[in-house]
């Protein structure tokens, strides 16, 4: 039998790159994409395969896509981890800002799954593995555009587990929590960029800002590898859940949500971060 084979995208720090690893050691041949090869060094001074891919271009995914079916015969493991977070007012929150959001987190996860669900259809296996967040399930302030991309996933991936299973195929979601990587930094940047564009959120901007770049939510973050660990076992598992909700936070936020009604949530929520009342 064929190593068997799996795509990871945004391998090239944080989740992406620990999935990477994770994937390797469980004998898969490993894709690492990224838009900067430069930064899949790491991943190949260790036997990971460096793949230039932007999952905002059409031509990117299809030639990454066949490069590794040319290579290898086979796509068992599509991880759709590329994302990023871009915090900001819905009224301060350019409209191309917001497009590109979802072109990222959401339309390039599904367009890469179409082009990798034919593959898995004629081997009559697979598993796509679409990392959403707590996000997908709660919200926060000045967050909506984000979690509105972690929504739609969350849904598209219910309805392509439906669709997928006859040919044998598996859509498992994984929910992170607080996780120690770059997006609080990069979401914390995004959102006061864009409070400028009013001055009426400011100062909830900053109180957003803060929480998000904030020392004491760091340090209580998990490591990457929890969420790499999450999606190995899922992958390997016989019958793998549908979900998996890990990493700081992830569990009791999401029960919170369910449990206590929209304005209850809203005020732990807004105390959370210190939003201003």
């Amino acid at each position: 039998m064929p190593a068997k084979t799996a795509l990871v995208t945004g391998a090239s720090s944080g989740i992406g790159e620990a999935t990477a690893f994770k994937l390797q050691e469980l004998g898969y041949t490993v894709y690492g994409a990224a838009r900067r090869t430069d930064r899949l060094e790491k991943l190949a001074g260790h036997g990971v395969h460096p793949l230039a891919m932007d999952v905002t271009d059409e031509d990117s995914m299809r030639t990454g896509i066949e490069k590794i079916v040319a290579e290898t015969g086979r796509i068992d493991v599509l991880a759709n981890i590329a994302g990023y977070g871009s915090y900001g007012a819905l009224e301060d929150v350019p409209l191309d800002e917001a497009r590109y959001q979802f072109e990222v987190n959401v339309f390039g996860a599904i367009r890469l799954t179409q082009l990798a669900l034919p593959h898995m259809r004629t081997q009559r296996s697979g598993t796509v593995v679409n990392v959403t967040s707590m996000g997908g399930k709660i919200y926060t302030p000045l967050g909506g555009w984000y979690h509105g991309t972690k929504f739609a996933l969350e849904a598209l991936s219910d309805c392509l587990r439906l669709e997928a299973k006859p040919f044998g195929i598996v859509v498992v979601v994984i929910e992170p929590g607080g996780i120690a990587t770059e997006w609080g930094a990069i979401a914390a940047d995004k959102l006061e960029q864009s409070a400028t564009t009013s001055g009426a959120y400011t100062a909830q901007a900053a109180a957003v800002a803060s929480s998000l770049r904030s020392e004491a939510n760091a340090k209580r973050n998990s490591p990457p590898s929890v969420i790499a660990d999450a999606i190995g076992k899922a992958v390997t598992a016989r019958r793998p859940k549908t979900r998996y909700a890990t990493g700081f936070g992830a569990r009791p936020l999401i029960a919170l949500r369910r449990i206590l009604p929209d304005r209850a949530f809203d005020t732990v929520i807004s105390r959370a971060v210190g939003l201003p009342r």
